[in-house]
């Protein structure tokens, strides 16, 4: 069930993932290699969308009549500004709404967790006859509400506190790329409403240690001076957990583990360049303890000066 993915991951406008956000989206973010110009912001909304009704239970996979399909939504207002033009902070906060089709689990909603990154490019040269670009990225995360964890799958997220680090490379030959980063992420123990609970063994306490996870992926694509379009292989794995027990309840620290494939879509309207549209779409291809989800998002974005750029006066971003 895809709970591990209602991060932070999560997004636009330079943000993508804060680890617990659903599908990605790409328009500048966490893990593309556009920068904001120096003095440019971007701000806009994402909506996402994501569907499962077969879910692995540790590796079988199934379907479960008490939850029938579930449905995840959320709603993403983001913000980017370019500090200079290699370095940019972006910052997200998601409203997500979740809902099964059958049983009697009760739906949750509200905000989830707020992100902050920095998404820094030390190094851009000439390689061949492409030009390679290198990038440090840090972020964290942590909840602003109150929601139940200990609700899978229908919590709104996992209510733990990560901090990501993150290393990427990106090199461009004509109109096409291809990108690779690889991701790790620390995340704190969280507090359920138990005294107790069984995992593997009896633990006498409501604190629950989380295992961190590691993150891969890579795309190939195109980038014209007003469209980008790219397809992306994602890797995720939980440095540790357990599968969920036979017919039971997942618990936040079940491992969970996943492939998955998107596609994802940016163009700048040529005739006013302030504005950005963006969609895509993924799937689960395999997992452990998480749902075969396929989502799709779309979104829309104002990028604009704050002050007067003495480089340059384009709207457009840099990579």
């Amino acid at each position: 069930m895809n709970y591990s993915r209602l991060r932070v991951n999560y997004c636009a406008c330079l943000f993508g993932f804060a680890l617990m956000t659903l599908t990605k989206v790409e328009a500048q973010t966490d893990n593309d290699a556009i920068m904001m110009n120096k003095y440019q912001w971007c701000s806009g909304i994402t909506y996402m969308h994501e569907q499962w009704n077969n879910y692995w239970e540790g590796t079988y996979k199934r379907t479960n009549g008490n939850i029938g399909t579930l449905t995840t939504q959320s709603f993403m207002p983001m913000s980017n500004y370019g500090i200079t033009d290699n370095l940019n902070i972006m910052a997200g906060l998601p409203y997500v709404s979740t809902h099964a089709s059958a049983g009697t689990l009760h739906e949750m909603k509200g905000f989830q967790d707020v992100s902050i990154f920095l998404k820094w490019r030390p190094v851009s040269f000439n390689f061949g006859s492409g030009k390679l670009s290198l990038f440090a990225i840090g972020g964290f995360s942590t909840p602003t509400t109150n929601y139940e964890p200990d609700y899978l799958p229908l919590s709104i997220g996992l209510g733990t506190t990560n901090l990501i680090g993150r290393g990427m490379a990106n090199y461009k030959r004509g109109i096409f790329f291809a990108r690779a980063s690889a991701t790790y992420v620390w995340r704190s123990n969280v507090k359920i409403d138990e005294v107790s609970y069984y995992t593997t063994e009896l633990y006498n306490t409501n604190e629950v240690q989380m295992p961190n996870l590691f993150q891969f992926n890579g795309s190939l694509g195109v980038y014209t001076k007003y469209f980008i379009g790219e397809a992306m292989f994602d890797n995720m794995t939980t440095l540790g957990g357990f599968d969920i027990r036979k017919n039971d309840m997942p618990f936040p620290s079940n491992r969970m583990n996943s492939n998955s494939l998107s596609v994802h879509a940016k163009y700048t309207l040529p005739f006013f360049t302030h504005i950005s549209l963006v969609a895509g779409g993924d799937h689960i291809l395999s997992g452990r303890n998480v749902g075969q989800s396929t989502g799709f998002n779309a979104g829309a974005f104002y990028a604009f000066y704050i002050k007067k750029n003495p480089k340059t006066s384009s709207l457009l971003n840099n990579q």
